[in-house]
């Protein structure tokens, strides 16, 4: 079961990409916390659950994470030139528990 979308989970076969698990190492330089195990809520389609659990495409120049309902960006991490971008806008919020 999706926690994003409440529906059973499909994959085709020809998706590329990686869970959003394999963004804790890059965005530990930017948090102090484990934020895959935030809640995100997708600004497309209000769909809401873990980060860890959207689909992260890494082929890019920047990485991209997806909302893995509707397929909206909900995140962009670029590292050039010594600095990282991080672009949050495609989230409605994030929800992050401090216990």
């Amino acid at each position: 079961m999706n926690v994003w979308t409440g529906q059973a989970r499909s994959q085709a076969a020809d998706d590329d990409y990686l869970d959003g698990n394999a963004l804790a190492g890059p965005l530990s330089e930017v948090f102090s916390i484990d934020i895959t195990a935030a809640l995100g809520t997708c600004s497309g389609c209000g769909a809401e659950g873990a980060i860890a659990e959207a689909r992260l495409y890494v082929s890019a120049p920047a990485k991209i994470l997806r909302c893995p309902s509707c397929g909206a960006v909900l995140l962009r991490l670029d590292e050039r030139e010594g600095r990282l971008i991080l672009d949050l806008s495609g989230f409605r919020n994030v929800t992050i528990h401090l216990d």
